[in-house]
């Protein structure tokens, strides 16, 4: 059988293990701590993005930039269907849920689209790959503007106030200008990084894992999971599922609905159901610079990268059967 065209277990793994030694032993890695993470992390979310950047090119998004139907679908999906969603399910736990877990939870689905894994599973799925690499990679450039505003909007609404201003510039000067720079050094970098893309796979996974840790154990020392018990991270992994199922069910039925071909309805689907936990985790880390409550907020983000992984997975080969002659 053909494995997907990523690793699952590996980064999970590493995942649980940095979650598992922060509840253990979480002063070592605290931001603050002997081990100075709060200033590694902000360099290797840096470096993350300036190689993504270096590594994107150009002539695959002019590939796909003539579909607009289709990038008016996805992007509406992503910073419309979500946070409708994100909102009603906010509004539905309140008084049930912890506040920080239902901020963590329209955090989701404010994020953008992932841009590999959905790139991957248009592939898989025999879908428009040119579409879904120009609507994966606009996703992320919206998001770094659109994520701060809309949790923004949802924190002003709840009665409380949020430094937007500060937020985008943190963003702008973290993510956006080591993005920019890269593609600015493409020409000279572009080819080494497509001949060692594993690399650049791996610093990303390493930088994620590393800032989940460093959350995790910053909530842990500020003695956060004292106030919860293990039907907390049920309900989170519930709430995903059914966001999943929600976002999953309605993207399938509405681009049916507008008469998308089947290449293009794959690439909808998938660009407009996924989030991306890349983005989220340095994105949640400058939003919510210092407070105690960070891991519990970037939980439903991590929960739901895994499900949409698996679920994707088995849509992506149905998609690909069905595409057969």
């Amino acid at each position: 059988m053909k494995k997907p065209p990523f690793s699952l277990d590996g980064f999970l793994l590493a995942m649980l293990a940095a979650v598992a030694l922060a509840l253990v032993w979480p002063g070592i890695g605290t931001s603050n701590g002997p081990l100075h993470l709060g200033v590694i992390t902000t360099w290797g979310v840096a470096l993350v993005f300036f190689l993504h950047g270096a590594a994107l090119s150009p002539q695959s998004l002019k590939a796909g930039v003539t579909n607009w139907r289709l990038h008016l679908f996805v992007q509406t999906s992503t910073y419309l269907l979500f946070p409708l969603l994100g909102g009603l399910l906010v509004w539905a736990g309140h008084g049930h849920i912890p506040a920080d877990v239902l901020l963590g939870v329209f955090f989701l689905c404010a994020l953008p689209s992932t841009i590999s894994s959905s790139v991957a599973m248009t592939t898989m799925g025999k879908g428009n790959v040119a579409g879904a690499v120009f609507n994966a990679s606009l996703s992320s450039l919206i998001g770094m503007v659109a994520t701060p505003l809309l949790i923004g909007l949802m924190i002003s609404t709840s009665g409380h106030a949020m430094p937007l201003g500060e937020a985008i510039r943190d963003i702008a000067l973290q993510l956006l200008l080591p993005f920019t720079l890269g593609q600015a050094l493409r020409p000279w970098l572009g080819g080494w990084l497509a001949r060692h893309k594993p690399v650049v796979n791996k610093v990303d996974r390493a930088v994620i894992v590393l800032i989940v840790y460093t959350s995790f154990c910053d909530s842990t020392a500020a003695g956060l999971w004292h106030d919860y018990a293990w039907w907390m991270l049920a309900s989170i992994l519930g709430v995903a599922a059914l966001l999943l199922a929600s976002v999953l069910g309605i993207t399938i039925a509405a681009s049916r609905a507008l008469g998308f071909s089947r290449a293009d309805e794959v690439a909808a689907v998938f660009c407009g159901s996924k989030k991306s936990l890349a983005a989220g985790i340095p994105m949640a880390r400058l939003l919510f610079a210092g407070h105690p409550a960070l891991g519990l907020i970037v939980l439903p983000v991590m929960c739901y990268h895994q499900l949409q992984l698996l679920v994707c997975t088995v849509l992506a080969r149905r998609y690909a059967a069905r595409a057969e002659p």
